[in-house]
């Protein structure tokens, strides 16, 4: 049996864990620089507040119907995210974490389990130790478990935020009561292609010719049918390590000063370095870009970027950085005000299995160089320590003028007992 274990309103549920007082009232989680809505609790989707909303169009509505709304506080998100993920742990060992508020759980060996009580303790487990409600569907394989997981959530007053798909006529009520739109893995263009055959719901899908969904789509989309008919062929994904590593930021302030976007530009590329040096990966190739800001019309508009091919992989930061500084020059254009940019890493490499060239090679005193940096900087957690082309005084930050305090990582956000 699979479970899909879904933290409801996630981001909306870490504010209301430590600040109780939002409970049962509208919430909104803004975007990067405070940009659109990303995360809505469910009083505020009743109320119609859209996913993605602008939030400059929306702040009288969101004043009128008293919605709190917050900047994205990542490092609380992500650190009770591993904290639930840690608690799942505890329940079986085989894991996938599908994103930062929902997972995949397989029970392999639990025969004659009472998986209704079993997904309950694990949902009271995650409330009583985290703060976090959620959802939790279980199935004979991952397809269904997303459906069961949609029941659970859908109707918790029956389901108790607990629902487990375990006999035929279950799975049959399940797929025709889900619409095809809402079924995992069927994205727009198969939907179109689908709903021209007749497929209303998924179990339309599933009564489709077995040869007719090869021939007319992928191995994929055959897998997720035999898997909504109960028979499993989607697998736990293992983890994988990245094939290629990006940076991308828009600037708080548009910028028509090469020094500026150079320093910008600097530090993205070593912070593609550091993320090569943790997965021990090294890269070949280094992608850079830069945009001016689309939505001011009356501007210069300019859109470009460069590809850096590298004679040997590396992951130091002083010739990732000083590469992507080189290509950015030549891409810049005086006169144009730029809001954004980018570093990515491609050709990735295992650093300690590599094909080695004979002429050209990294100088050798980047690797314990690097080595020190970084041990440093995890040591201090500050980035003490910078490369010359970076501003020493200077941190990105993103525009968070609504951020709540970080409770769980940061000693002086930590609630005080009075």
């Amino acid at each position: 049996m699979y479970a899909l274990v879904d933290c409801n309103n996630f981001y909306a549920s870490c504010e209301r864990a430590f600040n109780p007082n939002l409970r049962n009232k509208p919430i909104a989680i803004l975007s990067n620089n405070d940009g659109c809505v990303i995360s809505r609790s469910d009083e505020a989707k009743t109320l119609g507040l859209p996913m993605g909303a602008p939030i400059f169009k929306w702040e009288a509505f969101c004043k009128v119907n008293n919605i709190e709304v917050f900047s994205s506080n990542y490092p609380l998100y992500g650190d009770m995210s591993s904290r639930v993920m840690s608690i799942l742990e505890q329940f079986t060992p085989d894991i996938e974490f599908y994103s930062i508020d929902e997972a995949f759980v397989q029970f392999k060996g639990f025969k004659d389990y009472n998986f209704e009580e079993y997904g309950t303790q694990i949902r009271q487990r995650i409330l009583k130790w985290t703060g976090i409600p959620t959802s939790v569907g279980i199935a004979p394989t991952k397809a269904l478990s997303k459906v069961a997981n949609k029941i659970a959530r859908k109707f918790p007053d029956i389901t108790k935020d607990v629902y487990v798909i375990d006999s035929e006529e279950k799975r049959i009520k399940a797929l025709k009561w889900i619409k095809l739109e809402d079924v995992w893995g069927i994205g727009h263009g198969i939907q179109k292609r689908l709903k021209a055959k007749g497929c209303k719901t998924a179990f339309d899908f599933t009564q489709l010719p077995d040869d007719w969904v090869r021939k007319s789509f992928s191995i994929t989309e055959w897998k997720l049918k035999k898997d909504l008919e109960g028979i499993s062929k989607i697998e736990l994904d293992e983890v994988k390590t990245k094939r290629a590593i990006a940076t991308t930021r828009s600037f708080e302030y548009t910028f028509s000063d090469i020094d500026n976007i150079k320093e910008r530009i600097s530090t993205f590329a070593t912070s593609c370095a550091e993320k090569l040096r943790k997965q021990g990966s090294s890269c070949h190739m280094i992608y850079v870009m830069l945009r001016s800001d689309r939505h001011k019309k009356d501007q210069d508009q300019h859109r470009g970027s460069s590809v850096v091919s590298l004679p040997y992989p590396t992951d130091s930061s002083l010739i990732i950085s000083q590469q992507a500084v080189e290509a950015v020059t030549n891409i810049f254009k005086t006169g144009v005000k730029y809001k954004r940019a980018g570093v990515i890493v491609m050709g990735l490499v295992p650093t300690n299995n590599h094909q080695l060239q004979m002429f050209d090679y990294e100088n050798p005193k980047h690797k314990p160089l690097m080595l020190a940096i970084d041990t440093l900087n995890a040591k201090y957690d500050d980035y003490k320590i910078k490369l010359g082309s970076q501003d020493l005084k200077r941190t990105w930050k993103m525009r968070q003028e609504r951020l709540s305090p970080r409770y769980t990582t940061n000693i002086n956000d930590v609630i005080k007992v009075k």
